[in-house]
């Protein structure tokens, strides 16, 4: 795998995307302090919702690095790294510590849900560099910081 991003207009595209990604977060958190008590459960279930569809995704990303890794080193005649393994043991984690932030009171939800997404971050830190992919992690650090953000704001709502 290369450190180098391969399209200025694929970059683009993936950090306007990313930042769209954002919206749900910022709009739920907000609307957590502006509506009517008898609709904060539905809104913080959406926010909860939300974030862990989010930290699901990317744990998902990491199953595509490691099939990348695979094929790119197939194609090279070289064995797969050892580190692809890591990106599938990683993948499926979000998932399972996202999931118990659904089942929880709201408040305590949301709040798990935000150190889940900075847990997330503090992975690809490690992963995304060990696969040549730490151009990415300016923006990851970005989305990441904003929703776990909301996350936490959206929990000192209830």
């Amino acid at each position: 795998m290369t450190t180098a991003l391969h399209d200025p207009d694929d970059t683009a595209l993936a950090t306007t995307l990313g930042h769209a990604g954002l919206i749900p977060f910022v709009l739920l958190a907000a609307l957590l302090w502006l509506v009517n008590a008898d609709l904060l459960p539905w809104v913080a279930m959406a926010l909860a919702a939300y974030a862990a569809l989010i930290a699901s995704f990317l744990g998902g990303i990491h199953w595509g690095i490691g099939w990348m890794a695979g094929h790119v080193a197939a194609a090279r005649g070289d064995t797969p790294q050892h580190r692809q393994r890591n990106h599938f043991l990683w993948g499926f984690v979000p998932s399972l510590l996202a999931w118990p932030g659904l089942l929880m009171p709201a408040f305590a939800g949301l709040a798990w849900l935000g150190f889940v997404l900075v847990i997330c971050y503090l992975a690809d830190r490690t992963l995304y560099a060990r696969a040549g992919l730490q151009a990415w992690l300016t923006l990851r650090f970005r989305l990441s910081a904003i929703a776990a953000l909301c996350c936490f704001i959206g929990a000192g709502a209830l």
